[in-house]
């Protein structure tokens, strides 16, 4: 799922390529309540009730206080936390009923911790975290679980972005702007979005059932 069709379905039929999996490209926006409701009732009608919800659509953007306003606070709580309810709202019913299910939210070391001018993103994450972990109490004896992957910088076009703000907004060159970021990490490297994708793939596992609640950082270090 996601908003970009043509993005999906080459995503999709990858997919399908792998052999005997079945994939259907379903695009929506989430912070439209409709929107949502929508495309879970088509995923539902062609594949059942999702027991496996990755919450994984996010945006980024950095701006001082003072001059912050609040369209932006607005964008970055709707699509970042409002986003992840309304997603999450969509598939907890099938889920208690199967007494079996896995939700994962992409969060942000941005969750644990504060930075300066991204005061924005770092509520809209602490708010993920923070349902995340009351979530998890409450399905706590259904078999469904829900944690939190803390990502810290990751090689993605977000990434990308926010290098490209960086010079925009102070005039520094992009390895500057890189270097900076990569500071942040005791690795001394940015993370690769595939050891994202395995962090969230051991937490869907039957395994990982004791395993709730959870902030999970994938960060090189930057938070304990």
């Amino acid at each position: 799922m996601g908003r970009t069709f043509d993005v999906l379905e080459t995503v999709a039929h990858e997919v399908r390529g792998s052999g005997g999996v079945r994939a259907r490209a379903v695009t929506l926006d989430v912070t439209d309540e409709n929107s949502v409701r929508e495309a879970f009732e088509a995923a539902s009608d062609a594949f059942g009730p999702p027991l496996i919800l990755v919450n994984n659509a996010g945006v980024a953007a950095s701006a001082p206080f003072k001059r912050m306003d609040l369209a932006h606070w607005q964008h970055m709580l709707d699509v970042n936390a409002t986003g992840t309810f309304l997603c999450t709202r969509q598939v907890v019913d099938g889920m208690l009923s199967a007494r079996w299910g896995r939700i994962v939210n992409v969060a942000s070391v941005a969750a644990l911790r504060g930075y300066a001018y991204i005061a924005a993103y770092a509520a809209s994450k602490h708010a993920v975290l923070g349902l995340t972990r009351s979530l998890a109490l409450e399905l706590a004896t259904t078999g469904v679980t829900i944690n939190a992957v803390c990502t810290g910088y990751t090689q993605t076009d977000m990434l990308e972005r926010t290098v490209e703000n960086i010079v925009a907004t102070t005039r520094r060159a992009a390895k500057t702007a890189r270097d900076e970021l990569l500071r942040l990490n005791p690795q001394g490297r940015f993370v690769e979005s595939e050891e994202v994708a395995s962090a969230v793939a051991w937490l869907c596992l039957p395994s990982s059932a004791s395993i709730t609640g959870q902030a999970i950082a994938v960060a090189g270090g930057e938070v304990t």
